[in-house]
Parts: C-alpha cells; sequence; structure tokens
C-alpha cells in the first residue's frame, strides 16, 4: 500500500515501497503532488488517492519514471526499450552515454539544464583519440544521443523542454566523402576479376548494389529470388561487430527492409558463385550455410574480415588510402544520383528511405523505377562497348 503524507492542505508526500535491496534496505519511491485548486475542498482526499493508486500501478509495474529520476538512471531505461535500432547503433547509444555519465548522469532530468550541457560540451572537447583532440562533429554526436534520451523525457511528459536543443552550437567541418571516378570504379572491377570468392563477388555485389557490408554479411540466399535473367534481392538484416558483444545479427541501420532489382549482369556472378558454394560445399563434406558469403569451410566470416582484404587489395593495386569499403557505396550512391535517377528511389535503394514494403513480386509499381534504376547504372559500369568503339 502507498503511505500519504500531509505536507500542506493542498500538498501531499505519496510514498511506495518495493521489496528490499540485498543488504536489507527497503527500495521505496516517493512523489509529491499538489491538489490543483479545481478540485473542491470536499475532493481532495478522493484525488490523493486516486493519485497514490495510480503511482503505486507504476512503481509496481517496474515503470516509474518522473522528473526526479536521475538522466543515468532514465537513460538506462531508454536503451532497454528501444527495438527499431541495429545492435551496432545501440552500441553506439551505450558508449557514447557512458562517456557522459560521469558528467551528467546524476543530475535529476527537471534539473538537467542548457548551462550543465555546454559544460560538458567543455569536458568533451579535452579528450584525445590517438594522440589528437577529437572533432568538434564527434563532439555533437555525444549530444545528439543525449538529445534523443531528453526527447523522449519530453514525448513522455516528464520535463517541459529538451535542454539539449537550447544550446547554441559551432558549426562542424563537413568531411567530403572521396567518390571513385568511373575509371577507377572500372579499374576496380578489373582487378576484382583476377580476385578469390566469397571476396570476389561480396565486393562486386557491395558496389552495384549499395549494401552495407553488414547486410552483405547477413545475406541468406532465401533473400535472393531469381526468375531467368533477373534477380530481385531483399535487405532484411544485417551482422555487426558490437564491442562487448561480438558479432550480432539484428535489423538494418534504420530497423526496416528494402528490395532491390538486380539485373543480369550480376545476377550471373551471383549464379556461378552459388554453383561454387554447391560445389565447394559437395566436395568438402559439409551442408552448404544458408547464408550466402562464408569462407572454404561453410563458416560465417566476421565483417573485419572483409575490411582488411579489401584494405590490402587497394593498397596491392595503388588506389587511394581514402578509399574503403564504405566507398563502394558512396559510387553506388552518386552514380545513381548523376544518371538522373530520382532521390527518393535512390534512397530506397540505399535504405535511406522508407521502404517498409517486403513483397517479393515483378508486379509491385515501386519496382518499375528500381528496375529503371538498375538498368541506368548497368549502362555506366557494364556496358563497354559503346565508349571503346567511340574513342577508336
Amino acid at each position: 500500500m502507498a503511505s500519504i503524507k500531509k505536507l500542506n492542505t493542498r500538498k501531499f508526500k505519496i510514498t511506495v515501497s518495493k521489496g528490499y535491496r540485498p543488504d536489507g534496505r527497503k527500495i521505496s519511491r516517493a512523489k509529491t503532488i499538489t491538489v490543483p485548486q479545481t478540485v473542491g475542498g470536499r475532493g481532495i482526499s478522493q484525488y490523493v488517492a486516486h493519485e497514490a493508486e495510480e503511482f503505486e500501478k507504476l512503481v509496481k509495474s517496474g515503470y516509474c519514471e518522473d522528473g526526479e529520476m536521475s538522466f543515468q538512471e532514465y537513460a538506462v531505461r531508454w536503451l532497454e526499450r528501444q527495438t527499431k535500432y541495429a545492435p551496432s547503433t545501440l552500441g553506439f547509444y551505450r558508449r557514447s552515454l557512458e562517456a557522459v555519465y560521469p558528467m551528467i548522469g546524476s543530475i535529476k532530468l527537471n534539473r538537467l539544464r542548457p548551462i550543465a550541457l555546454e559544460n560538458l560540451l567543455v569536458e568533451l572537447r579535452k579528450r584525445t583519440y590517438h594522440g589528437k583532440p577529437i572533432q568538434e562533429a564527434t563532439v555533437q554526436k555525444y549530444l545528439s544521443v543525449v538529445s534523443a534520451v531528453l526527447s523522449d523525457a519530453k514525448r513522455n511528459e516528464i520535463i517541459e523542454k529538451n535542454p539539449a536543443r537550447m544550446i547554441d552550437l559551432p558549426d562542424t567541418a563537413r568531411r567530403a566523402q572521396m567518390i571513385p571516378t568511373d575509371a577507377e570504379a572500372h579499374r576496380f572491377l578489373d582487378v576484382l576479376a583476377n580476385e578469390e570468392d566469397p571476396y570476389k563477388t561480396f565486393y562486386a555485389l557491395a558496389i552495384y548494389s549499395g549494401c552495407r557490408r553488414g547486410e552483405l554479411c547477413a545475406l541468406k540466399w532465401d533473400d535472393l529470388i531469381m526468375n531467368g535473367d533477373e534477380c530481385i534481392l531483399t535487405v532484411n538484416r544485417s551482422r555487426s561487430s558490437v564491442p562487448g558483444r561480438g558479432v550480432v545479427e539484428g535489423t538494418t541501420k534504420n530497423g526496416q527492409a528494402r528490395t532491390i532489382y538486380i539485373s543480369e549482369e550480376m545476377t550471373t556472378i551471383l549464379r556461378s558463385y552459388c554453383y561454387y558454394k554447391i560445389y565447394e560445399a559437395q566436395e568438402n563434406g559439409f551442408e552448404m550455410s544458408d547464408y550466402v558469403f562464408t569462407n572454404e569451410r561453410g563458416e560465417l566470416m566476421h565483417p573485419d574480415t572483409f575490411s582488411r582484404h579489401l584494405r590490402r587489395l587497394y593498397d596491392e593495386n595503388g588506389f587511394p588510402r581514402e578509399f574503403h569499403l564504405h566507398t563502394l557505396r558512396h559510387y553506388f550512391v552518386s552514380t545513381m544520383l548523376h544518371n538522373g535517377v530520382d532521390k527518393q528511389t535512390v534512397a530506397e535503394l540505399a535504405g535511406h528511405g522508407d521502404t517498409g514494403f517486403l513483397e517479393r513480386t515483378y508486379c509491385h509499381p515501386q519496382l518499375q523505377l528500381k528496375r529503371e534504376a538498375a538498368e541506368r547504372y548497368t549502362q555506366t559500369m557494364f556496358d563497354f562497348s559503346d565508349r571503346d568503339s567511340a574513342s577508336a
């Protein structure tokens, strides 16, 4: 039962007990309420009793969050409620929050002011990474995670304003992404021709589909629906390395699935790779994996393995040091846009837009746009005959 203590005519303190700690101390939650003036004198006791009953329900159910809760306590519960983010994203949020807890974690939600967050930023800017000060963009990423927690508290009507939104931040230096030229992309494909699988097919599909590394690592054969010379690829999961947890599998980065049309050239590569994996499994006496990209023993590979292998490939063939695995995705997006594909279609193909449909069919109204996008991209990447004849 909740205990009620009268502080004055309209102010009451409600306390609810919720068991005992291992050391014998009682676990209790307290809340102070003020009865509105609109409630008449005879209705005060009834109003307080109702508030006490509701507060007890919250405490007993384990969800009792109010402005007196510390930022750290609320942030921990906020993380536990998140289900739409990929494990790697949640891992980033968790690490970011753990970095700010020593500075603002003990402050109560309703006592957290912009000045405290400004002091937090001052301290974060003193940090270094590999001996160099961290960049302003990194500092502001910490604040964005704090802001997400506070926005959730505001949405739940626990605080009236989000203090993180009230800070005047300096501009950040925008780091330009290095995009390969068409000549560099074609040379890269020539290099891939001499590579062994699964690396050859992995990188080819990366530059052709724009998929993220983790999405390719989590790709299964059931995600490929082949119909003659065409193929529909469904991306609905991702595998990523999370500090402290190893490699975990979860949803895509935005928590949504998307479909990508794969035309004849890439479909041929995938079909040949499939035959190779079937032969490999039969030759070595193991059952073929459900996953597309596995090693010679049919085992899943660590995502970092593909990044490290590609780094060596770049270095051995004289590609810029700024190139990395995600560079292949950047080339995909930029080439699509350069060839006139509308932004919404490119966003859906890259997994940035709302691509909630999961239909594996050829009659979806959005699929024709994706087919046209893939054909335009194919003309740039694989149609060398016209270019060669023109130059001759």
